[in-house]
C-alpha cells in the first residue's frame, strides 16, 4: 500500500517522488521509460515501476495500491496522458491533482505556433538552418520541410533506440546530436552558432526543462525562436505549492535549505563554483537589485531586499520554497550583512563565502593586504584620518559619491595631501575603474558609491602603545594642561574602549581630549570649553595630532552638552561651579557613565564628593597625586614639585547605553 502515486516524467515529479520519501511518505513512482526511471533511486519509502500505462492498467493500479492521492507530474506536451490519468483517478475513486510547469515569459521577438504541424509549416516557407529541440518523437512532422537532410539540426536523448529512429528519418551525422540535458544558454549558445542556425524549435517548457536558457541563447545568437503552444490550458499546483499542499495532507513539516552567499563584487566572473552551484539551484533567489540581476537564472524567483528582518519574514512566509539563496556582496564575512541574518534565521543557514573586495582590489593595484589596516566606512563610523596618520596602507570601502573628495580633503587639512590615494570603482563590472594620485589633487573628485580607497602614508607615525604623549608635543599658549603624569592616570581610570564616546568637560588645550581622540580612534571626543583663547589653542592641537573624531563645543557645561550624543565615559578637568548640575546630565544621559574627575582644590573636592553621595554613585576610587620633576641649575638637578592633584573615579548604577 502506497500513500501516494506519482506519474514522474518531469523534473517536477522527481523531484515530488525525493520530496514525499524524505518525509517518509510512501510513494509509487511511474516512469513511462526504463531510462526514466533510472533517474530515480528506490529506498525504504519509494518503489520505481518503468513503463509506459493504458488507461486501464493505471486504473487496476490505483485499485490494487489504494492511494491517498495521485500526483500528475507529466510533461505539459503530455495531453494524452494526463487525460488518460485523470480518467483513471475517476473510475477508481482517486483524489487527483495535476502538478503544473509554469510556462515561460512571452517573447516579443519569438513565432507562436500551436502545434508542431503549423510550425514545420512556417519552416517551410522560410531560408536557414534550423535547430530543433522537441525531441525525437515528432521529428517525423518536419521532414516535409524541403531540404530539411541539410537544414535540420535535431538534439535528442542519447538512446539507442532514438538514435536509430532519428537515422531512419534520414537525420544522421553532424545533423544528429545525442545529448542529456539539462543545457546552460551557454551551451546552447555554441551549438547555434556551430550549426549556423537561423530558428530554434522548442515547447514551452518552462524553468525546469531549459525553456529561459534556450530564450536566452537565442537572444545572444539573434535567432528566431519557433515556440509551440501547450496543447492543453490546466489548473494545477506548481512544485513549491504542492510541497506545501502535501505537508498539510501528510502532516509533517516543511524544511527549507538556506545560502548565504558572497558574490564577490558582482559580476559572475567572481562568483565561486560553491556559490554559483548554491545560486543556480536556488527556488528563490532574495538579494539587494544589483546583486540578483548580476546571478538571477532566467525565470527563477527573485525578492529583491536587502533589510534582514523583511528577508526573514519573507522565507518564513514562504515555505514553499525549498532552496533560497540570499545574495549578498563581497564575501560574507567582510563588513557584510550576513552576520544579522544569522541570528535572526536561528543560525539555520548555509554560509558560503565570497571573494572580498579588499583581496581583489589589492591584486589589481599590485599591493599585498596582509600588513594593510582593513576597514569599511560605508554607513559606519570609522576614523580614517587616524588610521591614515598611524599606519603605512589602509584599506576601506567608501559608499557615497563624494566619498574620495571628502578623505582628501580632511588629508590636506590634517597636512597630509601627499598621502597616495588608489581608487577603485564598480570593481569587476565592465566600467571598471582603478587609477591613483596624490590626496591633494583629489579634492574635487566626484565618482561612483561603489567604490574602495586603498592609502598608502610613507610618512606614518605607529601609535604609542600606551597613553602618555609628552607635554612639548601640545601647543600651550597660556591655557591651562593637565600634565602628562596626571593626564596617564586619568585616562588609566576612565577605562576607554576603541569604540568610547567620551566628553572631556573644561578641555583647556585639549591634551585630555586628544589623547582620548587617539585612543578611542573607532569613537568620538566632544571637548566641552568656554574659553576663546583654549579654543584656539584646542582647533590647533586637533589639527596637529590628526585626530578627526574630535569635536570642539564652546561653551559653559552643562548647557553646552545638552544637545550631545549619550557619552560612555566622562572627563571633568574644570565644573567653573557647576559640578552637581554636570553630573546630573550625565547620567541623564547614559545612567551608567564611567566619570573621572581632576581636582585641585579641595573645595572641588568637596563638590565631586557632594555629587557623587548625592547620585548614589559606585565604583568609586580616589587618589591623590603628587609629582614632581627635575630643573636643571648648572651641573645639578633640583626636583621641583607639581601641585597635588585629586583624581576621583566613579560610576552610575543603572543600564549602561552603548
Amino acid at each position: 500500500m502506497y500513500k501516494a502515486i506519482v506519474f514522474a516524467g518531469t523534473t517536477e515529479g522527481y523531484a515530488l517522488c525525493e520530496f514525499l520519501a524524505e518525509n517518509r511518505v510512501s510513494v509509487y513512482a511511474c516512469a513511462a521509460t526504463e531510462y526514466g526511471g533510472s533517474l530515480l533511486q528506490e529506498n525504504e519509502f519509494l518503489h520505481v515501476s518503468a513503463g509506459r500505462l493504458k488507461t486501464e492498467d493505471m486504473e487496476e493500479l490505483f485499485r490494487k495500491e489504494n492511494p491517498e492521492i495521485v500526483l500528475d507530474a507529466t510533461h505539459p506536451y503530455a495531453a494524452e496522458v494526463t487525460k488518460n490519468i485523470r480518467t483513471a483517478c475517476e473510475s477508481a475513486g482517486v483524489l487527483y491533482q495535476r502538478i503544473l510547469r509554469p510556462e515561460g515569459e512571452k517573447n516579443s521577438e519569438a513565432i507562436y505556433v500551436e502545434s508542431t504541424e503549423e510550425a514545420a509549416a512556417f519552416l517551410s516557407g522560410t531560408e536557414g538552418n534550423i535547430f530543433l529541440t522537441t525531441g525525437s518523437k515528432e521529428l517525423a512532422k518536419f521532414t516535409g520541410i524541403p531540404d530539411y537532410k541539410e537544414r535540420l539540426f535535431a538534439r535528442v536523448l542519447s538512446i539507442p533506440s532514438v538514435i536509430r529512429s532519428c537515422a531512419e528519418l534520414g537525420i544522421e551525422g553532424k545533423h544528429l546530436i545525442g545529448m542529456q540535458g539539462p543545457f546552460s544558454a551557454e551551451i546552447n549558445e555554441a551549438m547555434l552558432r556551430q550549426f549556423q542556425c537561423s530558428y530554434l524549435v522548442t515547447k514551452d517548457t518552462g524553468l525546469a526543462g531549459g525553456f529561459p536558457e534556450k530564450m536566452e541563447a537565442c537572444q545572444r545568437c539573434g535567432v528566431t525562436p519557433v515556440i509551440i503552444g501547450r496543447p492543453l490550458k490546466e489548473e494545477g499546483l506548481s512544485l513549491q505549492d504542492a510541497r506545501v499542499f502535501l505537508s498539510k495532507m501528510f502532516g509533517f513539516t516543511l524544511s527549507q535549505k538556506i545560502s548565504l552567499v558572497g558574490i564577490g563584487m558582482g559580476a559572475e566572473k567572481t562568483l565561486t563554483l560553491e556559490g554559483k552551484k548554491a545560486l543556480n539551484a536556488a527556488e528563490l533567489l532574495i538579494g539587494a537589485k544589483r546583486m540578483t540581476e548580476a546571478v538571477q537564472k532566467p525565470g527563477q524567483m527573485v525578492l529583491h531586499e536587502y533589510r534582514s528582518e523583511k528577508i526573514v519574514e519573507y522565507i518564513r512566509e514562504h515555505p514553499k520554497y525549498r532552496t533560497v539563496a540570499i545574495a549578498l556582496s563581497g564575501d560574507v564575512g567582510f563588513y557584510s550583512g550576513a552576520k544579522k541574518l544569522i541570528d535572526q534565521l536561528d543560525g539555520n543557514v548555509e554560509v558560503i563565502c565570497g571573494i572580498s573586495s579588499v583581496v581583489y582590489f589589492m591584486s589589481k593595484i599590485g599591493l599585498s593586504w596582509d600588513d594593510a589596516k582593513i576597514v569599511s566606512a560605508h554607513g559606519r563610523n570609522c576614523n580614517l584620518i587616524s588610521l591614515i596618520r598611524h599606519n603605512p596602507k589602509v584599506f576601506s570601502i567608501l559608499g557615497t559619491e563624494d566619498g574620495v573628495a571628502v578623505l582628501a580633503s580632511r588629508l590636506v587639512y590634517y597636512g597630509m595631501g601627499d598621502v597616495t590615494l588608489y581608487v577603485g570603482e564598480n570593481l569587476s563590472y565592465e566600467n571598471e575603474k582603478i587609477f591613483h594620485d596624490k590626496a591633494a589633487n583629489l579634492t574635487e573628485y566626484r565618482g561612483d558609491a561603489l567604490s574602495v580607497v586603498t592609502a598608502c602614508n610613507e610618512k606614518a607615525t605607529p601609535m604609542s602603545a600606551v597613553h602618555g604623549i609628552s607635554d612639548g608635543e601640545f601647543l600651550r599658549g597660556k591655557a591651562p594642561m593637565t600634565k602628562e603624569e596626571v593626564r596617564t592616570v586619568s585616562l588609566s581610570k576612565l577605562r576607554l574602549s576603541e569604540d568610547s564616546v567620551c566628553y572631556d568637560v573644561g578641555a583647556g588645550t585639549g591634551s585630555v581630549s586628544v589623547e582620548m581622540a587617539l585612543r578611542a580612534w573607532m569613537g568620538q571626543v566632544y571637548a566641552i570649553e568656554k574659553k576663546e583663547d583654549a579654543l584656539a589653542i584646542l582647533k590647533e592641537n586637533k589639527k596637529k595630532f590628526a585626530v578627526d573624531n574630535l569635536a570642539i563645543i564652546p561653551g559653559v557645561a552643562p548647557e553646552a552638552m545638552t544637545e550631545l550624543p549619550a557619552p560612555t565615559h566622562a572627563f571633568i578637568g574644570g565644573s567653573s561651579g557647576n559640578m552637581q548640575d554636570i553630573i546630573n546630565l550625565l547620567l541623564e544621559k547614559n545612567p551608567k557613565v564611567r566619570i573621572v574627575i581632576n581636582c585641585i582644590t579641595l573645595e572641588t573636592v568637596t563638590e565631586a564628593m557632594n555629587a557623587i553621595r548625592d547620585f548614589g554613585l559606585e565604583d568609586v576610587d580616589i587618589v591623590q597625586l603628587a609629582a614632581a620633576r627635575s630643573k636643571s641649575i648648572g651641573r645639578y638637578h633640583m626636583m621641583m614639585g607639581e601641585n597635588p592633584i585629586y583624581i576621583i573615579s566613579c560610576s552610575g548604577r543603572g543600564e549602561e547605553i552603548r
